[in-house]
């Protein structure tokens, strides 16, 4: 053989396999309209080089258009602050422009531990800036999201994060998550990086464009997913406490001996149906299940089971589905969904609404009905058993005192940690069985 031939071949080779490893290493995903803005050569060098896996740490599903946000927020910094659900040694973050009509110039990002619960300022020396195909700038067209390089950091678990964007330009409305349950931050012109988080002087009960927070981890095996409502949203909960029932299964997943070590994934939306999208400006409904399920559970980082919390809002919200069979028949079509990607589903019964303005008993009948079909095996791999764990024993139709809000639909903190207590954590092991 001609000795620059083999050579050349040797070169070649090489290259092939450089690509296939880093590719491998990357995990590109699909499905949700993710740019894949990041190029090997930094995912690489940003990942640690000790074994383990990117996992969802946290998640908000984008619900709606802000109002009057039509210029988006040009010239000024917005700094969101969530809650980590398990730690790594490296983080990166997806920003989403799904309800934009311009694309969304974001000319610099970074993310920080915050310095204390629900605070604007960083924790010394955490201050990272992040970047976009090694660029600090990323172009987010209409529609669709991006995700950010990798950046070292060690990020404990249950710990808040700064996450902070400047845009100096508009971008049209704004994607957001309206019932965050969480103080966020605003700042005139480019304050991204500023460490003592005095210039954040305007606050806000939303979260967003970010969507996604993931973690290098070498502990986690991946997370839990839960699409649901405003029950699973939180509403009631206490605000900046993280006491939502997802927060409380967080808890369990860390600190129970034998749990699965999953981070958790909110993807609860206030209002949100199974059957029913709604009003792309409407913060009060979101797109339905069938909707949005492969965008906001199914394509998240390093999912392994899913959760769904969902069928209320069918019952309760024009236009009412009072045949319990389509509900159930939409539950089936999310397990189908999630069976085809290979992931194991643990439905939950729906939790009794007795004394809310919305009650009727012929409403409470079609719940009832629904329930009887989850509790026979007939719809989800699994079940979980809110109704029976919250309801009041002397009035079923109603939730418990100890468990009530006061609005008789949605629980209080107690009554979201007795939900996360009735969830057999071993359900969310497992393989997809062959046939429900």
């Amino acid at each position: 053989m001609n000795t620059r031939v083999g050579y050349a071949l040797l070169a070649g080779l090489a290259a092939v396999v450089v690509l296939i490893s880093a590719a491998i290493f990357i995990g590109i995903g699909g499905g949700d309209g993710r740019l894949d803005t990041t190029p090997h050569k930094s995912r690489s060098s940003a990942a640690p080089a000790s074994a383990g896996n990117w996992v969802g740490t946290w998640s908000a599903s984008a619900a709606a258009a802000e109002p009057n946000t039509l210029d988006g927020y040009a010239g000024m910094s917005i700094r969101n602050v969530v809650h980590t659900s398990i730690g790594g040694s490296s983080a990166r973050i997806t920003l989403s422009n799904l309800y934009g009509t311009r694309p969304l110039l974001v000319t610099h990002a970074s993310l920080a531990l915050a310095a204390a619960p629900s605070n604007p300022g960083a924790a010394m020396d955490t201050m990272r800036r992040l970047t976009f195909a090694n660029r600090s700038s990323v172009t987010i067209p209409v529609g669709q999201s991006a995700l950010s390089d990798p950046v070292r950091l060690n990020v404990p678990h249950a710990s808040d994060l700064l996450i902070s964007i400047y845009s100096p330009s508009p971008s049209g409305p704004v994607t957001y998550h309206p019932y965050a349950r969480q103080t966020s931050y605003l700042a005139r012109g480019n304050r991204t990086e500023d460490t003592t988080g005095t210039a954040y002087t305007e606050q806000s009960p939303y979260w967003r464009y970010l969507t996604a927070v993931d973690v290098w981890s070498n502990e986690a095996q991946g997370s839990v997913a839960v699409i649901g409502d405003s029950i699973t949203d939180g509403i009631t909960s206490t605000a900046g406490a993280n006491r939502r029932w997802t927060d409380f299964l967080a808890d369990r997943l860390r600190n129970e001996s034998g749990a699965p070590r999953y981070g958790v994934l909110n993807q609860g939306i206030s209002g949100n149906r199974i059957l029913v999208d709604g009003s792309r400006y409407s913060p009060n409904n979101g797109p339905s299940a069938l909707t949005r399920l492969d965008r906001d559970v199914l394509s998240r980082t390093g999912v392994k089971a899913v959760i769904i919390e969902m069928g209320v809002n069918d019952i309760l919200k024009p236009p009412r589905q009072t045949g319990p069979d389509r509900i159930v028949d939409g539950m089936r079509r999310l397990v189908r969904q999630a069976h085809a990607r290979g992931l194991r589903v643990t439905g939950a019964t729906l939790m009794p609404f007795g004394g809310h303005r919305g009650f009727t008993p012929r409403l409470n009948a079609v719940r009832e009905q629904v329930n009887a079909e989850i509790r026979a095996g007939k719809v989800f791999d699994e079940v979980v058993d809110f109704d029976r764990a919250l309801r009041d024993r002397a009035h079923p139709d109603r939730l418990h005192p100890a468990y009530d809000s006061g609005d008789h639909l949605h629980p209080s903190d107690n009554g979201y940690r007795a939900m996360a207590q009735a969830l057999n954590l071993n359900h969310l092991r497992g393989a997809v069985p062959a046939a429900l």
